[in-house]
């Protein structure tokens, strides 16, 4: 198994070729979509834990949980990737300099 390298600036993916490429529009909206799914994943758990229902496999067992924690986490990534609640591309929007708005 092969983990990625970490720099003083951060984490250096493989393949990567510069790691001072952080202002591509297509990393800007990548990190956006993922921190849209990770803000629909906790609004699920929350969701979850306050429903306290224990159906459909709930918190029952560890290896229920664990399932419903990972069927959740795709859910979310799922959901963010089809355009989410919009927060992506907001995010994008307001951190693109001005003047290179479409």
């Amino acid at each position: 198994m092969t983990l990625p390298a970490i720099s003083a600036t951060g984490l250096t993916l493989p393949g990567s070729t510069s790691t001072h490429e952080t202002n591509s529009p297509e990393k800007l909206k990548d990190a956006a979509t993922q921190f849209e799914a990770l803000m629909i994943g906790q609004l699920l758990k929350a969701a979850r834990d306050e429903s306290g229902d224990e159906s459909l496999g709930g918190d029952s067992d560890p290896a229920s949980a664990s399932a419903l924690d990972f069927a959740n986490d795709y859910f979310a990534r799922a959901m963010a990737a089809k355009g989410g609640l919009g927060l992506s591309n907001m995010i994008v929007a307001g951190l693109q300099p001005k003047g290179t708005e479409k």
